[in-house]
């Protein structure tokens, strides 16, 4: 298991559209991946979950991956959330 903490550098923060864009970056990973902010722990793999959180650029974030990518899975997060691969 691996834990790193984000700054979200997304123009306009993670509303749906960038949200749903992370869902599909973390469910590309065999590993389980969660988004942690303000003491609430959701599952980056649910829209509702991560909409729960309505996370707004500048904000940091922990991000945990745990399983066979994990590594991956956090450079693909990490890369996503810093504006470095914007997608769509």
């Amino acid at each position: 298991m691996i834990e790193k903490s984000i700054k979200i550098q997304l123009n306009g923060g993670l509303e749906a559209r960038p949200v749903a864009m992370l869902v599909q970056v973390a469910s590309q990973h065999e590993s389980s991946v969660y988004i942690e902010a303000e003491g609430k722990k959701v599952n980056a793999k649910s829209i509702m979950g991560m909409m729960s959180l309505a996370l707004g650029s500048g904000e940091s974030v922990t991000v945990i991956a745990d399983g066979s990518d994990e590594q991956e899975a956090m450079t693909s997060i990490e890369e996503y959330l810093s504006g470095s691969k914007q997608q769509g």
